[in-house]
C-alpha cells in the first residue's frame, strides 16, 4: 500500500532513510574504532531493531525496560544511565547491562558493589560547559543541573572516601582497591542536535577537569545529541574528536546518538477534517496533534518540516494547522500552500520517526497513530555515489532554520508501506483504571 492510501493518523519509517543513515554512523565506527550505541529515549522503534544491529554496537537505556528492550530485541552491547536507580530494579539491570552509569557517588556508594562482576561500571561527569544557546531545558550543565558529577564534588569525594572501605565496607577487614579500580569509566551528556565544533568545546572542559581520572579509567562515553548524520555536520572533526581521545588517554570511545539514527527517516500522515476562519487566521483541523502526537513541537518548541509547504505567505494560501483536541494552544504552526486545502486532502509532516512514537499520548482519547513501515523508500531513488560523507550531504537537515526550504515535494514520498501496528480503543483504556 502507498502513503497516500493508508489510514491517518500514521506514523511512517522510511527504511531507504533510515539505512543511509545507519551506513553514515557505521562509517565512523570503521573509521575511528569507536562504538556507537542507539539511545533508544528518542527512537525504540524495535521491529527495526534487528537492521539496526547489522550497523550499530549496541542500545542504550534510560531505566530498566528501555534496557529490557535493547536486550530482548537486539541483543548486542547493552548500556544504561539513569539519575537514579530503585532498589527493587537495580539487580535485574546488573544481570542485563554491560554498562552501568551512576550519576553520583551516593548511588555508586549504595549499588555499585551489586555491580561488580556483572556489569562495567561508569560514572556521569558534568564538564560545566553549556553551548546549548538559551536551551535550558535540554542542557546537563545548566546553572544547577542534576546531571552528572562536577568537578569540585569529584574532587572533594576523591580527597575525603580515596578508598572504597569508607564507601562499601566488606566487613572482613580486608583492603579494598582505589575507587577507581572499580570505576571502569566515565560518562558525559552535553549536546542536543549540535555539530562536532560544540563537542570540540566541550572536550576541552572534560579534559581541563577531568584530566586526571581519564588516565586511570577504561572508556570514555560521550553520550547523545551528535546530529552526526545532518546534512551540514562536520565528520571530519567528530573523528579528530574520537582519535585524540583515543591516542591521548588509550580509551574506547562511545557515542550514543537518538535522532541521528532516525533523522529525517519518518513521516507523521495526516488528513484535514476541518476548515475554521477566526479573526483573519484561517485554521484546518487534522487527525494528528502536537499535544498528543509530536509533544516536543510544544516543549521545545519548534515547526516541523512538512511536505509541499513553505513559510507563512510565502505561497499564495497561508493556513495555522491544529488538531481536535480541547487544548487552545495545540497549534502546530502556520503554513502556505501553492494550492488551496479542503477538508480530506493529505498532509506529511517530516523528521517524524524521532521523539515521536516514545512521547505520545491519548490525551482527550484521541486516537494513537498506527506504525508503519515503508520498504524502499524515498532515500531509494537518491544518488548512490561517493562516500558516506558525500552521501550525508544530500540528506535534509533537521535544523528548523534550514527544514523549510519552500521547494518541498508535492509529490508524497514513494514506496510500499507494511503495516507494523495499529492502536485502538483498548490501547486507551489500557492506560486508565
Amino acid at each position: 500500500m502507498q502513503i497516500d492510501k493508508i489510514p491517518t493518523p500514521a506514523y511512517v519509517v522510511d527504511e531507504g532513510k533510515l539505512i543511509k543513515n545507519l551506513e553514515i554512523l557505521e562509517r565512523v565506527q570503521d573509521d575511528t574504532g569507536c562504538k556507537i550505541l542507539l539511545a533508544q529515549k528518542a527512537f525504540s522503534m524495535f521491529c527495526e531493531y534487528p537492521l539496526i544491529g547489522k550497523y550499530l554496537s549496541g542500545t542504550t537505556a534510560s531505566g530498566l525496560y528501555e534496557a529490557r528492550l535493547g536486550r530482548e530485541e537486539m541483543g548486542k552491547e547493552n548500556h544504561i544511565f539513569s539519575p537514579a536507580y530503585r532498589e527493587s530494579e537495580m539487580d535485574e539491570i546488573a544481570g542485563i547491562c554491560d554498562h552501568v552509569i551512576f550519576n553520583s557517588f551516593s548511588q555508586l556508594r549504595r549499588f555499585g558493589p551489586r555491580c561488580i562482576g556483572k556489569a562495567s561500571i561508569g560514572l556521569r561527569i558534568n564538564p560545566e560547559c553549556s553551548t546549548q544557546g538559551g536551551h535550558t531545558i535540554y542542557d546537563p550543565c545548566a546553572p544547577g543541573s542534576r546531571l552528572g558529577v562536577t568537578q569540585e564534588v569529584f574532587d572533594r569525594e576523591m580527597e575525603t572516601s580515596g578508598r572504597l572501605r569508607s564507601m562499601w565496607p566488606n566487613g572482613d577487614g580486608e583492603r579494598n582497591p582505589d575507587i577507581l579500580e572499580c570505576v571502569d569509566g566515565l560518562h558525559f551528556h552535553t549536546l542536543c542536535e549540535q555539530n562536532a565544533d560544540d563537542l570540540e568545546v566541550t572536550l576541552e572542559a572534560v579534559e581541563r577537569r577531568f584530566a586526571p581520572y581519564l588516565k586511570q579509567v577504561k572508556w570514555l562515553n560521550m553520550g547523545g545529541g551528535h546530529h552526526i548524520t545532518r546534512a551540514d555536520y562536520d565528520l571530519e572533526r567528530l573523528e579528530k574528536c574520537i582519535r585524540h581521545m583515543q591516542e591521548t588517554y588509550d580509551l574506547q570511545i562511545y557515542l550514543e546518538p537518538g535522532e541521528a539514527v532516525a533523522l529525517n527517516a519518518g513521516y507523521l500522515v495526516t488528513e484535514v477534517m476541518d476548515i475554521v476562519e477566526n479573526g483573519g487566521a484561517t485554521t484546518l483541523i487534522l487527525d494528528v496533534s502536537a499535544a498528543c502526537h509530536m509533544p516536543d513541537v510544544l516543549e521545545m518548541p519548534y515547526r516541523p518540516p512538512l511536505y509541499g509547504s513553505g513559510e507563512p505567505h510565502k505561497k499564495p494560501y497561508t493556513y495555522r494547522l491544529s488538531s481536535c483536541t480541547c487544548l487552545a494552544g495545540d497549534i502546530i504552526g502556520d503554513y502556505s500552500f501553492d494550492r488551496e486545502i479542503h477538508p480530506g486532502d493529505r498532509l506529511y509532516f517530516e523528521d517524524m520517526a524521532i521523539y515521536s512514537m516514545v512521547k505520545n499520548n491519548t490525551f482527550n482519547g484521541i486516537a494513537l497513530p498506527s506504525i508503519w513501515v515503508m520498504e524502499g523508500g524515498a532515500a531509494q531513488n537518491m544518488s548512490q555515489t561517493g562516500t558516506a560523507h558525500g552521501i550525508q550531504k544530500k540528506l535534509i537537515s533537521n535544523s528548523p532554520a534550514l527544514a523549510d526550504t519552500g521547494c518541498a515535494a508535492e509529490k508524497p514520498p514513494e514506496g510500499e508501506c507494511r503495516l507494523v501496528k495499529k492502536f485502538g480503543y483498548a490501547d486507551f483504556r489500557g492506560r486508565l483504571s
